[in-house]
């Protein structure tokens, strides 16, 4: 096999191997192995496949079946230690025996048999299906529900209604999916799914998987998006000792537990075209790794069958790729995936002091589009907005029109009056700049604090230590860039005083031509300040 051009796709699983700088990006080695099926598929050239790509239904479900029943050949057991080796090639031999079919020149790429990405070694068209996974396969959460309830007395019932008592209600998908695997994973080589389950990762770098310490060092964002992810774990955990399918002793295992509720929080997928409300772990699917920008796209037939397709034409020797949430926010993917995609081209701004009410959100409080681009330190237009209209005119009292401006505001706002709109930015630019400076400031000197805790710690104590320095200094670098034009337009706030800010509104608010500089430095169209959210802030994709 020929070298391969760097493929710049993000792992799901382990991001780094004990390095402090690159952690998602990984360059073959010419002795790296690839895994490739036993058989390939002819590409077809639209989404809907043919019947070279649509076997029988039961086809799968019979060779399920004989993996079931057959008698163990050992003492096999899946080993989930973190650096276990994951068994791929018997996954791929199971996949095509069950009836999972990839187009010719699909392959899965490992430079460690650790982690693994999907690649193409032929030209792609777009629209073509390069993957079929038919629906006997999938591990569908409405499918898995009643097939549990029919081998319980009441305990899987029981487990559901008190995660709902707890305020886990919209995870009882996921939670019917981490009870499936647990059950699954009991039965050994007696399986029918034991081939996936002895593939699935072991290593993880995600909140679940993070040590008490490596949560101090986060940012308050995704400190608070890893914390929620632990206490779904938690309440997991012990509605799961109401389950009497599941061994007492398994329910103690919390490294089994935390191995099968990551599977699911990473693999699991959610609301891809003709799928409805329901979760599913598409077994081959799921090895396509993240991009911030995309070749590959999931759905679902009306029987269930699940196809993989190609959204742009794609050369030989690349990355295939989907996306797992908004490329805007690598907080969101740290910590639900584990990795860092320092790809992004910007990050939520971090300003999280503002209450969500509905004209807040009218405005433009949503993280997925208040942003500061990471290469230039540019603001986007909602950030400006938001801290204009529920810090600087929610708080002016010196003005004798001040009661009108917020008002005035909203309504240009929801009716589309620029003019209006931007006569008031231009009023209270100053004190709008300034008012986010601050906050940069402040930000910047908690990244320095949070820094500071983990100094003479040891990596193979904490070994997602790393990537939480390696998220912080990206974040770090947003920043600096965005103070870097801020001090430029208000100057060194060390000069001016803490007086500054307090003065008398006839001397900040005047006219345009000293305190608004030219729309081309700070107040264009949308088009500069903030991307459009299909581009840049879509919902994530697999949460």
């Amino acid at each position: 096999n020929t070298l391969l051009p760097r493929p710049w796709s993000f792992r799901r699983d382990n991001p780094h191997a004990r390095s402090t700088t690159k952690y998602k990006l990984q360059t073959p080695q010419p002795s790296m192995r690839l895994y490739t099926s036993l058989v390939s598929f002819t590409a077809l050239s639209s989404i809907a496949p043919s019947s070279a790509f649509a076997p029988s239904r039961h086809t799968s479900h019979a060779i399920l079946r004989s993996f079931s029943t057959r008698s163990p050949t050992s003492l096999s057991v899946i080993d989930t230690n973190e650096y276990a080796q994951r068994n791929v090639p018997a996954f791929e031999e199971w996949a095509t025996n069950c009836g999972i079919q990839r187009m010719e020149g699909l392959q899965l790429y490992s430079d460690d048999g650790s982690d693994y990405q999907v690649f193409t070694t032929v030209d792609i068209p777009a629209g073509t299906t390069v993957l079929y996974v038919p629906s006997g396969m999938i591990l569908r959460a409405s499918y898995v529900a009643p097939e549990l309830k029919s081998i319980s007395n009441g305990g899987v019932q029981a487990a559901i209604d008190g995660l709902v008592r707890l305020g886990g209600g919209a995870y009882t998908d996921d939670f019917y999916l981490f009870i499936k695997l647990l059950v699954e994973y009991e039965q050994q080589e007696n399986s029918g799914f034991y081939p996936y389950l002895d593939m699935l990762p072991r290593l993880y770098f995600n909140a679940v998987s993070m040590t008490d310490f490596c949560l101090e060092c986060l940012p308050p964002l995704v400190f608070s998006l890893s914390r929620d992810k632990r206490v779904r774990f938690d309440n997991l955990c012990q509605c799961l000792q109401k389950v009497d399918i599941i061994s007492d002793q398994l329910k103690q295992n919390k490294d089994v537990l935390r191995w099968a509720f990551n599977a699911v929080l990473t693999r699991a997928i959610y609301n891809k075209e003709g799928q409805g409300d329901d979760a599913a772990i598409v077994p081959m699917c799921d090895m396509f790794n993240h991009g911030s920008e995309t070749e590959i796209e999931f759905a679902f037939d009306g029987e269930g069958n699940c196809m993989a397709y190609t959204t742009v034409d794609v050369a030989a020797n690349s990355p295939l790729r989907v996306s797992y949430g908004s490329p805007t926010n690598p907080s969101f993917l740290f910590a639900r995936y584990g990795f860092m995609d320092d790809s992004c081209p910007a990050t939520f701004c971090k300003i999280m002091d503002i209450p969500k009410t509905p004209d807040n959100v009218d405005v433009g409080l949503d993280p997925i589009k208040m942003l500061f681009y990471h290469d230039t330190g540019d603001i986007s237009e909602e950030v400006l907005d938001v801290v204009l209209y529920a810090k600087v005119l929610g708080n002016v009292k010196y003005h004798p029109d001040a009661p009108t401006f917020k008002n005035q505001f909203y309504q240009a706002h929801m009716s589309g009056d620029l003019a209006t709109k931007q006569a008031i930015h231009e009023q209270f630019r100053y004190e709008t700049l300034g008012e986010v400076k601050k906050h940069v400031d402040s930000f910047l000197k908690n990244l320095d604090d949070l820094e500071g805790k983990s100094d003479g710690k040891s990596f193979d104590e904490h070994p997602r230590l790393p990537l939480i320095l390696a998220h912080n200094e990206f974040v770090r670098q947003t920043f600096q860039n965005v103070k870097t034009n801020l001090d430029a337009f208000l100057g060194d706030s060390e000069q001016s005083g803490s007086d500054q800010w307090g003065q008398d509104n006839s001397q900040w608010v005047q006219d345009e031509g000293q305190w608004g500089q030219d729309d081309g430095q700070w107040g264009q169209e949308e088009g500069q300040w903030g991307q459009d959210s299909g581009q840049w802030g879509q919902e994530e994709q697999w949460a």
